[in-house]
Order: structure tokens, then C-alpha cells, then sequence
């Protein structure tokens, strides 16, 4: 079975939970999170390069041991240590650690003695006042836990974007060596660049008599066949990701291509427009009573209701067919737009490459300036740069700047990631901040505070005259908590009238903003910055992520400031301190 890079990242963190567990050395489980974290970010699959006997590139925090791991793990599908650990740990206890502020000994003590075992024991342990007997605990621990547990998302059986990706793009280039196969493309809220995903829609068109659907059961990856058929068929990997596969006709590809696309909701319009002309829309076709009129292409489906072709990230009937009939759809963002980073990261505080290697990667990614901005010092489990530390650091890319001005037009901007505190100051002061080109300001602690008090903190720290960027406005974690509490109506007037950009964060995790809030700053007017947050030389290539999300918030080019020249964005940003 092919083993994804997704796949192997799960054994790291698996691994990393289990040793928690067992009080093993705080290094080690470090070093398999930040090894998992590595691998899933990697934009090579590591199976590939094995099967190939490409050795592997040396990669931050994966060293021999690490390897020789990845090794059998693609070559076995397994991982000795993780079954050794798996008999040795109760399974009952990685549950519990999902919960936030219960740690190792929190968790033996409660399943000791209340004989909690699961989130819903522990939930109703917490609701009926039985916590705070355990001794440790309390009635403001008990709180903390009931706290948790409200902001704990439940799995929902969707897979963020980049782990679909895996498991999709290797489906389909093994469904395009079938003979007989012509086209082979996924649909769906995958097409549609979703943030997560639920299941894969993929149609195929053929040439001839084809094998097709008895290839696609016979994937190695397909755990459960849930039907199959001459013309449909669907399955479930090994991964738990559903895979739906339909054979369409070339002359009915563009109209099953756009009803398999969706959403439900903008097909529902589409058809109602459609009906008001006298036709029918389907999955095979548009019809005037028995004649089919058109459906080879997607364009000939719009144009039969009077529109231009919406592009799928659109397709939420969200105004899309208003903005189609009235000729005011936006050129939508590309990759090749973007032209810089504002938002990066290197090993003097939590990153894992050397300023030189992020200039190296961030060049090799086609962008011609970045932001270093490295985390201010309150936050001290990334050891987070000190006012002395940051002075050297600026006196470094000045240095770099300076001897790169001879051989690239490349340029490092200097900055920092500088943490909110509680009643909205700053983690540095005013002195050094000044002399920094670019300040992204952020919340990365008390993210629980009430709604008002989370807004005024924003809105005061968003007062400073130096401050340009308020990152991951949010502080979502897909999959581990939902976005704080504030008023981003009022967080976005604030941006406007301060000449704040909010970013959109393109990290798979973060994916903050999202695209109905992408869209209300746009229609605010308030510049959007589109950045890596990279940790690590291979995460610039999360940007295209975020450009996925910003392209199903209506976002053009012009609205986001970092696919202006290097001019135009020091422009944005002194003009910050003009006001």
C-alpha cells in the first residue's frame, strides 16, 4: 500500500503522544513532533523518493535515526516502536491528553480515581462536580476542564486540505495510466479548494471499451467497496477518505464536471435560472425538452443561462451569479501573483533554518522579498527574540542587504511577530519596534477571554503607531479549536482606519483568515497580506493554500498587499506611521 507523507507524520505524532504518556525525555518527544511536522510539510513524497533510490535530503531535525524510521515506514507500512509503545501505554490515555490543561499525571490520577476513560466520562464528571474531589484539583481546575472541553472540535471525518491532496493526486495519476482513459479530474468541494475535505468526487472520461472500474477496486489503498457498477463506483481508502468514481461521455463532460462540482446550493440557482428560460440542467447535459443544446464543456452550461464561466471557488451562491449576469466577477489571485512573504520565520527563535536558508528557499519559491519576523520574548517555548537579541538580528539583514544588493535584487525585510498581552500592549516597546520595517502583532495566549474583552485587547494593541499586520486574526486550529471570540466588524474598521493589513495565514492548520472573512475585507476595503508563516525551508510551499482560501474569498491581486512591488509595500507600511 502506498505509504503518504501524511501517513508517516501521523506515526511521528503518535509516537511523540505515547512518550508523553510515558514521561520519556521532553528532547525526544520534541524531536518526533517537530519531525512529524517536518515530513507533513515536505513537497516530495517520501515513498517516491525511496522507490526511486533517491536517497533523502537532509531535512531540519531528521537525522539518521529519524530516516532509518521513514524507511520502514514506507517499506512496511508500520513502525516497530510505535507497536512497541502501543502495548505498553493504556490505550485510554491518549484520549483524555487531547483535552487541554490535563497532562500525564492529571490524567492517571483522574482514571485512577473516578475511573475516567473517555471525553464523554470526563465531560460528565466535569458537569456534575466530581473533578474537584480528585486531589490536585479544584472548583477553578474543574472549570478549566469544562472550559476545554467546550473549545475541543470533534473529529468530523474531513481531511485538511494538504492530507486529501496526498491521497487524491496519487489516485489519480495511477487512474490516468489506464488504458482507454482520457481525462481524470476531482470535483467536489476539493475542486472547489475547500479548506478540509469529505469525500472525493472524481469523473473519467475514455476513449474506449476500458478497464477502469476494475482498476480503481483493485487500488492498493482501498480498504471497503461500497459499490460499484458499470459507470460508478465507490470506495473507501485505508485513510477512512470515501472515493466516488463516475465514467461520463466526453459530450456530457462539462456538464457533470459542473453539477459533480457544486455546491448543492449554487446548482440549485443555476437549475432555477435555467427553468425561467425554458431548459433543464443536469448531470448530462442542458436541455430544450428532449434536445440536448449543450454540456461539453462547463462554459457552454453557464452560457445557456446567460453567464461567463464562474470559476469553482466561487460556486457557494454567495453572489457569484449576480456578480456573473452583472459582469463584475474579480480576476481572482494566482500563485504567481504573490511576489513576497511578510510573515517568516528562522531558527533564532522557533524556526528550524538559518536566515540565509529561508532567503535561499523564499528565492527558489520565485518570491523577491520577505519579512523575517521572528517571535517576541514573552512567548519562551519559542524562545522568543529579547530587545538585545532582535537589535542584532536587524544589524544582520542590514548586513545581508547590503552585501546581496551586489549580486540580487532580493530583499529581507526587518521584523518581528511581537505577542499581544492580556490588556493589549506589546510585548516590546516603541524603541525597537521603530526600527523595524514591518510589526505583525498577535494573540497566541488567553485566546478564551470574552468577546469584548478580546476586541478591545486587538483594537488597543492595533493603536500602536508602528504595528502593520495583525497575524492569523483568529487563532483558529482547525481540527483543535474554533476562532476567538471578537468583533471583526469593528476589527476591520480598525484595520482601515489605521492601515492595518489582516492576514491570511497559509498554514494548513490555521487557514486564518477564512473565506467569508477574506470576502468582508474585501468589501471593507482592508488590505489582506497572504503569507507562509514558514518554520521551515519547505513551507513556503504552504502558500498555496492560502491563495486556495483566498480565491474562494473574491480576492484580486490588487487587494492583497503582497503582490505589489517591494516599493509599494514599504509604501503601505511607513504609511502607517504617517498616520
Amino acid at each position: 500500500m502506498p505509504v503518504h507523507n501524511a501517513d508517516i507524520a501521523a506515526i511521528f505524532n503518535d509516537i511523540a503522544d505515547l512518550l508523553e504518556i510515558s514521561d520519556a525525555n521532553p528532547f525526544r518527544i520534541r524531536a518526533y513532533r517537530n519531525a512529524a511536522r517536518t515530513v507533513s510539510g515536505f513537497s516530495h513524497e517520501f515513498k517516491t523518493l525511496i522507490d526511486t533510490g533517491t536517497a533523502l535530503p537532509k531535512l531540519p531535525g531528521i537525522g539518521t535515526d529519524l530516516s532509518a524510521k521513514i524507511h520502514e515506514i514506507v517499506t512496511t507500512g508500520h513502525c516497530t516502536l510505535l507497536d512497541t509503545l502501543h502495548q505498553q501505554v493504556p490505550p485510554v490515555m491518549t484520549e483524555l491528553l487531547k483535552v487541554a490543561g490535563l497532562g500525564t499525571k492529571r490524567v492517571q490520577a483522574l482514571h485512577s480515581e473516578l475511573g475516567i476513560s473517555t471525553i464523554a466520562q470526563l465531560k460528565q464528571a466535569a458537569r456534575t462536580g466530581k473533578i474537584r474531589t480528585v486531589a490536585g484539583f479544584g472548583p477553578k481546575s474543574e472549570q478549566r476542564i469544562l472550559d476545554s472541553l467546550a473549545a475541543l472540535v470533534e473529529p468530523d471525518n474531513r481531511f485538511k486540505r494538504p492530507i486529501a491532496m496526498q491521497y487524491a493526486q496519487t489516485l489519480v495519476d495511477y487512474l490516468k495510466r489506464v488504458d482507454g482513459v482520457n481525462q481524470v479530474v476531482v470535483a467536489g468541494s476539493y475542486r472547489r479548494m475547500q479548506d478540509t475535505v469529505g469525500d472525493l468526487d472524481i469523473l473519467v472520461t475514455t476513449s474506449a471499451d476500458t478497464r477502469v472500474m476494475e482498476r480503481f477496486l483493485a487500488y492498493d489503498e482501498v480498504r471497503t467497496v461500497l459499490a460499484h457498477g458499470a459507470t460508478r463506483s465507490s470506495v473507501v481508502l485505508k485513510s477512512g477518505l470515501q472515493v466516488d468514481l463516475r465514467m461520463v461521455k466526453t459530450e456530457n463532460y462539462g456538464a457533470a464536471l459542473h453539477y459533480f462540482t457544486g455546491s448543492k446550493a449554487h446548482n440549485i440557482s443555476i437549475r432555477r435560472l435555467a427553468r425561467a428560460r425554458g431548459l433543464k440542467i443536469n448531470e448530462y447535459g442542458v436541455f430544450r425538452g428532449t434536445q440536448r443544446i449543450a454540456g461539453e464543456t462547463e462554459e457552454s452550461v453557464f452560457a445557456a443561462v446567460d453567464l461567463p464561466l464562474i470559476p469553482p471557488e466561487l460556486r457557494e451562491d454567495r453572489g457569484e451569479i449576480e456578480s456573473g449576469r452583472n459582469g463584475t466577477l474579480p480576476r481572482l489571485i494566482t500563485l504567481t501573483d504573490l511576489r513576497g512573504d511578510l510573515h517568516v520565520h528562522t531558527n533564532a527563535s522557533d524556526g528550524k533554518n538559518t536566515l540565509e536558508e529561508m532567503v535561499q528557499a523564499a528565492q527558489a519559491q520565485g518570491l523577491q522579498y520577505m519579512a523575517i519576523t521572528d517571535h517576541s520574548r514573552r512567548l519562551t517555548v519559542t524562545h522568543g527574540l529579547d530587545v538585545h537579541q532582535l537589535a542584532r538580528q536587524i544589524d544582520e539583514i542590514d548586513r545581508m542587504n547590503t552585501a546581496n544588493a551586489q549580486v540580487s535584487d532580493f530583499i529581507i525585510l526587518k521584523g518581528s511577530e511581537v505577542d499581544i498581552l492580556e490588556d493589549g500592549t506589546l510585548d516590546l516597546p516603541d524603541s525597537i519596534l521603530q526600527r523595524l520595517d514591518i510589526v505583525i502583532v498577535a494573540i497566541h495566549s488567553q485566546l478564551s477571554l470574552p468577546r469584548e474583552r478580546q476586541t478591545e485587547r486587538l483594537l488597543r494593541a492595533m493603536d500602536n503607531p508602528y504595528v502593520n499586520l495583525l497575524a492569523h486574526p483568529t487563532g483558529r486550529l482547525m481540527g483543535v479549536r474554533g476562532p476567538s471570540e471578537i468583533n471583526l466588524p469593528d476589527i476591520m474598521r480598525k484595520a482601515k482606519e489605521r492601515h492595518i493589513c489582516l492576514e491570511l495565514n497559509s498554514q494548513p492548520d490555521r487557514l486564518d483568515l477564512n473565506d467569508t472573512l477574506c470576502k468582508m475585507a474585501r468589501d471593507e476595503g482592508v488590505m489582506i497580506s497572504i503569507n507562509s508563516d514558514a518554520h521551515s525551508s519547505f513551507d513556503f510551499a504552504n502558500l498555496q493554500y492560502g491563495i486556495g482560501q483566498a480565491r474562494r474569498g473574491w480576492l484580486a491581486s490588487e487587494n492583497v498587499l503582497n503582490t505589489g512591488s517591494i516599493e509599494m509595500v514599504r509604501k503601505f507600511l511607513q504609511s502607517k506611521r504617517a498616520h
